[in-house]
């Protein structure tokens, strides 16, 4: 028997495969275009330079990991200007998803890698002063190849729906309670969508090109079909990406040994973000200048990882590097530019420059023990990217 969705004070739609519009729409082309496009509204342009909090009373601002996305970097400034009217120092560093780009004295990039030992994809934040960038090409060329896997990802998990692939469909379908009805609804949606990226591929800007078009696309069909059954969708869809990242070919990626290496040739910082979710970097003990503690995706051991990182630098020589405890507010700004109504809540309230931790009486009282604080950590990171 068909699904049957029931909206309120509308009639039900029959999910019945011979109700559904199997052709490209008047309506999937303007969708299509609203969620691939760069350009911003007025009313966006309002939410984006005007944070929802403000804090007065923070003077020091440290912001070392987190994605402009699309929106323009003079607007990123202008909104950091408003949430911290008094600040008095900074480090405010870009880090976009493996693509260089510079704000003010700094550059940075969030590159993946894979580390061989344990055969996994992991991450690196890598920090520059402009000045040290002159000669960059091959990290350019090894960001561009890198670049690329995030469109290839997204085919592949488009074409494990539409093909489709069926012991994901099947353990995405047993996790969710989907039905066949409901799969064959996302199904027409994911190849229409597949069609649109092919016929307009050449126009979209490259870094609209991954894994939350589909996410953005079934959240642009709310109002004919409602927020039940979308947000049922995005259930499902989600259970399908993660099966589809945890078999990803690591062919796209340069060994975590390597960018080390390129990177520390141009004088860069390097920092492992989130290490919850890759234990592993962190007893492989790699060059690098610190440690994330903190972030709103990995904040279970925070505590734990400052006593860890106090307890090395203590044992390490005097006149070596010690390691730099870093909290990270991880903020994407195309978040922000979304309708309200389709914002992911938790990542809608990062701010850039914006990590609670520093502030939490608990873990304020293990940082005071190590020594650590905002304008320290700012003061000790400027100087080791001065060289």
């Amino acid at each position: 028997m068909a699904e049957t969705v029931i909206l309120e004070n509308k009639r039900p739609i029959s999910l019945t495969a011979s109700r559904l519009e199997e052709g490209i729409t008047d309506s999937d082309e303007k969708l299509f275009r609203r969620i691939t496009t760069t350009e911003l509204d007025r009313e966006q342009l309002r939410r984006l330079i005007t944070p929802s909090k403000v804090y007065p009373q923070q003077k020091s601002v440290l912001a070392v990991h987190w994605h402009p996305e699309f929106i323009p970097l003079e607007l990123v400034a202008q909104r950091i200007a408003a949430t911290f009217p008094n600040r008095e120092d900074q480090l405010l560093i870009p880090t976009q998803h493996n693509e260089l780009l510079s704000f003010e004295d700094y550059s940075g990039v969030e590159m993946d890698c894979y580390s061989k030992g344990f055969n996994q994809k992991v991450q690196l934040l890598l920090h520059f002063r402009n000045d040290s960038l002159n000669n960059c090409d091959r990290l350019k060329s090894m960001l561009l190849h890198t670049f690329k896997y995030r469109s290839h990802q997204l085919y592949e998990y488009m074409e494990t729906i539409t093909k489709p692939v069926a012991t994901r469909i099947e353990k995405a379908a047993r996790e969710t309670g989907f039905g066949e009805d409901l799969i064959r609804f996302v199904r027409i949606n994911v190849s229409k969508i597949k069609a649109l990226l092919e016929k307009h591929e050449q126009h979209i800007p490259p870094i609209m090109i991954k894994n939350k078009l589909l996410r953005n696309f079934f959240d642009g069909l709310r109002e004919p079909y409602g927020d039940d059954l979308i947000d049922r969708v995005q259930t499902f869809l989600k259970a399908v990406k993660v099966q589809v990242k945890a078999n990803f070919s690591l062919k796209y990626f340069y060994r975590t040994s390597e960018v080390i290496e390129e990177a520390r040739s141009l004088g860069a910082g390097i920092v492992v973000p989130h290490p919850e979710q890759f234990w592993p970097i962190l007893l492989k003990e790699y060059d690098v200048d610190g440690i994330e503690v903190w972030n709103p995706q990995s904040r279970r051991y925070t505590e734990f990882l400052i006593s860890v990182l106090n307890q090395r630098n203590r044992k390490i020589a005097t006149g070596q590097r010690k390691l730099i405890t870093f909290m990270g507010d991880d903020t994407h700004l195309g978040e922000k530019a979304r309708e309200p109504s389709h914002q992911d809540p938790e990542k809608a309230r990062r701010e850039v420059g914006l990590q609670p931790a520093w502030d939490d009486v608990s873990i304020r009282k293990t940082l005071i023990m190590a020594g650590v604080s905002r304008a320290n950590v700012i003061e000790a990171y400027k100087d080791r990217l001065a060289g």
